[in-house]
């Protein structure tokens, strides 16, 4: 019986390793704030190396975690990027579905920033105000209470007397759930009226962002959000810091707190409002699908997420010596993750 189930398993594995033979393109996954670095690396990879430019496809990190997760064979992603860490509970999906060995690699840092068009006003904000100006509700008086602010002087006279129009992440982005995790649910609970709230109902009261027309849900990647802000200059959008650096000369970035998103300040966490990157890959297609290894080994090279490597010009925000070294270790042994 015990030789009949091994049997069966090694047809299973080979039959396998036959049909992914079909496939000899790598395809990732996930995040848009990782889609342009990982794009990038794919394009330099395809053209040096030998084997075929790697398929990247925009999905979100929450959309990648789902199609990375979703089975083993051949037809599933070898790669998903993601802006935030990946949950126990989708590691567990993923066992489930027979994802059974995962490997985290961290490639970098990228800071969250409130932008607006050249032509607009400047913003100057604390975690509270933009809290104030994203909540479903938000506390008056005691009380939560529907989210009665329309500009943004009415938050802060200090702040520029416009109607609050925020482009933001849907809830599929990982920026999405990095803002919630690093300003909503950080300035909401220095409000005595949530503090004040157990379980689900603070979560929902941290969490849920306005659906009266002031924050519109950007589903798509940041393009879209980009060419909201420069028709419309006094709406502000929630981006990434790559996107600043790469069009500057269009956009500006809010201060936070007082700082200002720049490569040195995210790079210290001087920048309060910054987080790390990550891939994952799926080790069972790992010689299988060809070249799995090898785009790994560009990604983790000095070249490409060094200080002055080609990334460094697309935005990332390279991790100190020593981690980067630990991290490209990881990239040659493939540690499973455990969460």
């Amino acid at each position: 019986m015990i030789r009949k189930t091994l049997s069966l398993a090694a047809l299973a594995t080979l039959a396998f390793a036959t049909a992914a033979q079909a496939r000899d393109q790598i395809r990732i996954v996930g995040s848009s704030t990782v889609y342009p670095f990982a794009t990038t690396v794919a394009e330099n990879f395809g053209k040096t190396s030998g084997f075929k430019t790697p398929v990247v496809e925009s999905t979100g990190s929450g959309g990648g975690f789902k199609l990375f997760c979703a089975g083993a064979d051949e037809n599933t992603p070898d790669i998903t990027n993601a802006s935030r860490r990946m949950l126990a509970s989708e590691l567990a999906t993923c066992a489930t579905n027979g994802v059974k060995d995962v490997t985290e690699i961290v490639i970098g840092y990228d800071g969250i920033v409130i932008a607006n068009a050249k032509a607009g006003p400047k913003y100057a904000l604390t975690k509270e105000q933009i809290f104030k100006a994203l909540a479903k509700t938000v506390p008056q008086d005691g009380k939560l209470v529907p989210n009665p602010y329309k500009k943004w002087n009415e938050i802060d006279p200090s702040l520029p007397a416009e109607a609050i129009v925020v482009y933001g992440p849907a809830s599929n982005h990982g920026t999405r759930d990095a803002l919630n995790e690093l300003v909503m649910d950080e300035a909401c609970g220095k409000f005595p009226e949530i503090k004040a709230l157990a379980g689900d109902a603070k979560k929902v009261a941290c969490n849920a962002i306005r659906e009266d027309g002031a924050f519109v849900e950007v589903s798509e990647d940041y393009s879209l959000t980009m060419q909201k802000l420069l028709s419309q200059p006094h709406a502000v959008g929630v981006l990434t810091f790559s996107y600043i650096d790469q069009n500057g000369d269009k956009i500006k970035a809010a201060t936070v707190e007082g700082q200002v998103a720049t490569y040195e300040n995210i790079a210290t966490s001087k920048y309060p409002v910054s987080r790390p990157l990550y891939f994952y890959v799926k080790k069972s297609h790992v010689g299988v699908i060809p070249g799995i290894k090898e785009y790994i080994g560009e990604f983790t090279s000095e070249k490409a997420w060094g200080k002055n490597g080609y990334l460094a010009q697309k935005g990332l925000i390279a991790m100190p010596d020593d981690q980067r070294k630990s991290e490209a270790a990881k990239g040659k042994e493939l540690p499973d993750l455990a969460l």
